[in-house]
């Protein structure tokens, strides 16, 4: 199968998308003739033109209003917001609009608008550019978030979130943009609300999402080494959620842990530590073990910045503790 790298991945799935459906346009700071500041939309503009890859002045809250106006009136509009850190200028339009405009309207008004924006820290980008806020929007229900973790998920889920007839949030990992990995090139969706079992295992389930994958499958590569048997689980959707994978995998195992860059507390480990503890209780040998960004903001410097981060270090040392291994 060929590769293509997250980057080439999201581009190929809007550009098939907007050839499928005229309805589907993007609208955002700097996405037409610069290609997006991460450089994932180049040549797009050039195919769709200034009327389907439409540049805005720098005001996230005023093309998220257009966009959820859009969507409203028949349009299936990609909203961008290039770092994730600024979905807080478009809470209004996302949580008090486009979330609830379905149900406010007895089912009448459908709002299928995508808002695409990004998470990850350890790009040296400091507190305003860095952080990973998917547990704010996971938080509201009208909302579903999605979390690819490579270059076949970023494919699919985007694609599906585009045919999605509710408002879908995005979370990319900015570090992952260059990363490769196997996609096919015929069309292909994957269903929102369905995990995916990325490694087989019987000593301990390490659910983890988004960039986290990776980690805890080089942190099960390590376990393995010791004896130690990981299974990884990636739920690609924080909501909705796959909860019977997550529960069925630590009745088999005994022992779970959850990784996700977001800040630990209140987010994202704490819901699928929660969802776990209450369907797998009679079957844990242990409490579900967490581990998510350290509670601070993002810091500048390269060497506090790596020490906010999970890494496979802090995800095996849990891992052999949790299995009570010397």
């Amino acid at each position: 199968m060929r590769e293509l790298t997250y980057g080439e991945a999201v581009k190929e799935a809007i550009a098939e998308e907007m050839r499928r459906d005229p309805h589907v346009f993007l609208i955002g700071e700097d996405v037409a003739e610069a290609g997006h500041p991460f450089k994932t939309l180049v040549g797009l503009v050039q195919e769709f033109g200034t009327d389907r890859i439409i540049d805005t002045p720098i005001s996230e809250p005023g093309y998220a209003g257009i966009g959820v106006g859009a969507a409203m009136t028949g349009m299936r509009p990609i909203v961008d917001v290039m770092f994730g850190d600024f979905i807080t200028l478009t809470m209004d339009q996302m949580v008090n609009q486009a979330a609830k405009v379905h149900y406010m309207s007895g089912g009448k008004i459908k709002v299928p608008i995508v808002f695409r924006t990004t998470l990850g820290a350890t790009r040296r980008s400091a507190a305003q550019h860095s952080q990973s806020l998917h547990a704010w929007v996971s938080h509201i229900p009208g909302l579903k978030v999605a979390l690819p973790s490579g270059p076949y998920e970023a494919k699919g889920l985007m694609k599906t979130a585009i045919r999605d007839d509710s408002p879908v949030v995005i979370f990319e990992d900015k570090m992952m943009y260059r990363v490769k990995g196997p996609v096919p090139a015929e069309d292909y969706t994957i269903p929102f609300g369905v995990a995916d079992i990325k490694r087989a295992g019987t000593d301990v389930t390490i659910v983890a999402t988004s960039s986290m994958v990776q980690v805890a499958l080089d942190a099960a590569k390590l376990l393995e080494a010791i004896g130690i048997s990981a299974e990884v689980i990636d739920p690609r959707t924080t909501w909705p959620l796959d909860k019977q994978a997550l529960i069925d995998s630590a009745k088999k195992t005994s022992r779970a842990i959850v990784v996700d860059e977001g800040y630990e507390r209140y987010g994202v480990t704490a819901e699928i530590a929660s969802v776990i503890a209450e369907g797998a209780f009679y079957h844990l040998d242990a409490p579900v073990k967490r581990i998510g960004a350290m509670d601070v903001p993002v810091p500048f410097s390269p060497v506090l910045e790596d020490l906010t981060v999970p890494t496979e270090k802090m995800v095996f040392e849990a891992a052999k503790a949790l299995c009570r291994k010397a």
